[in-house]
């Protein structure tokens, strides 16, 4: 780096507004990251319930799902349960990476969904 650029990073660092333009960008990005809406609600719902894909309703019961399976638990009070999105995420990825006698399929393991689908699927999750 410039040494004429260095000591204006590191007067903007003193005066504080250098740590602050770092956390609003940190923000920002985290925010974009992902961003919740009515569609990937919707897209997280058809995904949840189709049985070609999610087909979460084979083994749990949710609230306006028809003929639910009784194996797993029902889908409730997610966001209460797994109040770390990346937990929840993980768990339909893969369960198995936190019980490894989980009966639940490893999704994106084996290929039934991508990251993005489960992230969609927890988008509607988090809203039961």
């Amino acid at each position: 780096m410039h040494c004429k650029n260095l000591k204006f990073f590191m007067s903007l660092w003193g005066s504080g507004r250098f740590a602050a333009a770092i956390a609003a960008v940190a923000f920002l990005a985290a925010a974009a990251v992902h961003a919740t809406t009515a569609d990937s609600i919707a897209a997280g719902k058809t995904l949840a319930m189709e049985r070609s894909k999610g087909n979460c309703l084979a083994c749990h019961r949710i609230e306006d799902g028809e003929l639910p399976g009784t194996v797993g638990p029902p889908l409730l009070a997610m966001k209460l349960r797994f109040p770390e999105r990346a937990a929840l995420k993980q768990q339909i990825c893969d369960a198995t990476i936190r019980n490894p006698d989980s009966r639940m399929p490893p999704f994106c393991r084996h290929g039934i969904l991508t990251e993005d689908e489960v992230e969609l699927i927890v988008d509607y999750l988090y809203t039961l």
